[in-house]
């Protein structure tokens, strides 16, 4: 799928959720000619290896949320497949926190005490691929994490990866505003994972605001 599609993809995606994106000379969408900001980015895949769909939005002159997505298939298929799972895992925390439009029924909310202040928290849904189960206790684990930090009062976002091989070899990593969160990364590795013989992956991306009064 080439650039021109893609910027026609998102414009008409926001338009069904009442929000018009304005294109600028770079290939940004923007919110009434400022930030909020989104752009896509298709990279096909070599070979049999799946395609890259990366996904920026630019919240503030040094502020930006990076998301990529696996597609998986041949030539355009695979980068819808990509989309499909950018709508289905990340657009509508994202609506939720960057575009304040809230779907209740494609997103859970909650709000959060962490210090002296109290944090709305959008969590997107789990993408799983192949065989796996992600347990429970993870996310738990990883709202702990977050409890112990010090956050500054503006927009944070974490993303989670959770894949094991065929060969029983797992890779977990997450990270908070872009950056890679050891913390996090220990939290996820804590908890008892239930064992397949089959490869699987698991995602999520979850933001957290701080509340006005």
């Amino acid at each position: 799928m080439n650039d021109a599609a893609l910027e026609q993809y998102l414009l008409n995606l926001f338009a069904d959720h009442d929000i018009e994106l304005e294109p600028d000379e770079d290939g940004w969408l923007l919110t009434d000619g400022d930030f909020p900001a989104i752009r896509a980015t298709w990279h096909p895949g070599d070979g049999d290896q799946p395609g890259r769909l990366d996904i920026d939005v630019v919240i503030s002159e040094e502020r930006h949320i990076e998301e990529s997505f696996a597609g998986y298939g041949q030539g355009d298929a695979a980068c819808r497949d990509a989309l499909d799972a950018f709508v289905a895992q990340a657009l509508h925390p994202l609506l939720a926190a960057c575009w304040y439009v809230t779907d209740d029924r494609k997103i859970h909310i909650e709000a959060w005490d962490i210090g002296v202040r109290t944090w709305d928290v959008f969590h997107g849904a789990t993408g799983i691929r192949g065989a796996l189960t992600v347990p429970p206790e993870t996310r738990t684990a990883l709202a702990d994490a977050l409890r112990r930090m010090a956050l500054t009062p503006e927009l944070h976002w974490v993303r989670v990866f959770y894949t094991r091989a065929a060969d029983g070899s797992v890779s977990a990593e997450a990270s908070f505003d872009n950056e890679p969160w050891a913390e996090g990364t220990a939290a996820i590795t804590s908890a008892a994972w239930p064992h397949h013989e089959e490869a699987g992956s698991a995602r999520w991306l979850t933001l957290l605001d701080v509340r006005d009064y």
